[in-house]
């Protein structure tokens, strides 16, 4: 797939535009973000995102906009793992609710300009070694294993400061209190930020610690760096209003760790699969490729859809029988994330 230039001007341009469209209407008046509303963004950005897969399909053809699709899937159900930890940082910070939206709309473009870099980067390693395949697909089979054993267990609730947030105290003066939804302010003479700007750094960081997987996953799924970004950007952007959508419901996906945790093991075989198929390790069969069998996208989507409403559905068949979710079982905090951002 060949993308010019313009076309990624136009891309960027549009996701900028939705984004000041949704600072102006929701943040303009900074107000608690009701279910219904919630639901209506939601819906909205789902759309957008199909709009966009079907501009694919037009005009590149059904294996980009479905390449497009299997990411876009992927990388939302991923993010769902991070709502948690984003509650959880909500929580510890104690940011007023009031003013959640922004912190997650400035925390999503921060992630969004590091995930770029994070893309473009991977995009250069993997047209000057592809046999790094063979590593994200290790990776992902590991953490895949990790997210599995980590089921049952009991996390600890608490927030711990990664080392970008140690360092960002160390370096700027914050003040105690919250200033509204000001990130910096003028206090007794001197210039300082308020919390508010920490826990957007903090939003941000922990973010791109979860795209130490779901990078990966998605360049499993697709090579073409135009098309991972824009499903991480259509995932990412829709993700703030699931946080107020189904934040209390996170707790009755009790299965949701085993899903995700077979999504990875499967987008890591075919990476695998992949790095064989076109081999060029001189000491595996002398830089050949094997003769293996090769994932489709078709196969891809089947698979994910599937996984998806298996693991939805059985969890909320679950949580309705015993009435409640299980302690700690339905936390989706299942992936083991380095401290340091």
């Amino acid at each position: 797939m060949i993308v010019p230039l313009w076309l990624w001007i136009a891309t960027l341009g549009g996701l900028a535009v939705l984004l000041a469209l949704d600072l102006v209407i929701v943040d303009r008046h900074p107000h608690v973000v009701k279910v219904g509303e919630a639901a209506r963004w939601v819906v909205f950005y789902v759309a957008c995102a199909l709009v966009f897969a079907g501009g694919l399909w037009y005009f590149a053809g059904s294996a980009p906009a479905g390449e497009f699709i299997a990411g876009y899937l992927t990388e939302y159900s991923l993010s769902v793992d991070n709502l948690f930890v984003f509650v959880i940082i909500m929580t510890t910070f104690s940011v007023p609710k009031i003013h959640q939206h922004r912190v997650l709309l400035i925390g999503v473009v921060l992630a969004l300009v590091m995930r770029g870099l994070f893309i473009g980067v991977g995009a250069v390693v993997i047209s000057q070694f592809s046999a790094v395949f063979y590593l994200f697909g290790a990776f992902l089979i590991y953490t895949a294993v990790q997210m599995a054993r980590s089921q049952g267990q009991s996390h600890d609730d608490e927030y711990k400061e990664n080392l970008m947030i140690r360092l960002s105290r160390k370096v700027l003066p914050v003040t105690e209190d919250y200033h509204g939804s000001k990130s910096f302010v003028k206090h007794k003479g001197r210039s300082m930020v308020t919390p508010m700007l920490i826990v957007m750094i903090a939003i941000g960081t922990t973010d791109l610690l979860f795209a130490l997987d779901s990078i990966p996953a998605i360049f499993g799924l697709t090579k073409e760096p135009y098309l991972v970004f824009a499903a991480n950007a259509f995932a990412l952007m829709g993700l703030r209003q699931l946080y107020f959508l189904i934040g209390g419901l996170l707790e009755r996906l009790v299965y949701l760790p085993i899903g995700l945790s077979v999504l990875l093991g499967f987008i890591g075989l075919k990476l695998i699969l992949e790095a064989l198929h076109d081999n060029e390790l001189p000491f595996l069969n002398g830089g050949e490729g094997l003769p293996v069998w090769e994932i489709s996208t078709g196969t891809s989507l089947a698979v994910i859809g599937g996984v998806l409403a298996i693991t939805t559905v059985a969890s909320l068949i679950k949580t309705h029988v015993t009435g409640k979710a299980d302690s700690g079982a339905g936390k989706p905090t299942g992936k083991a994330k380095p401290e340091a951002a």
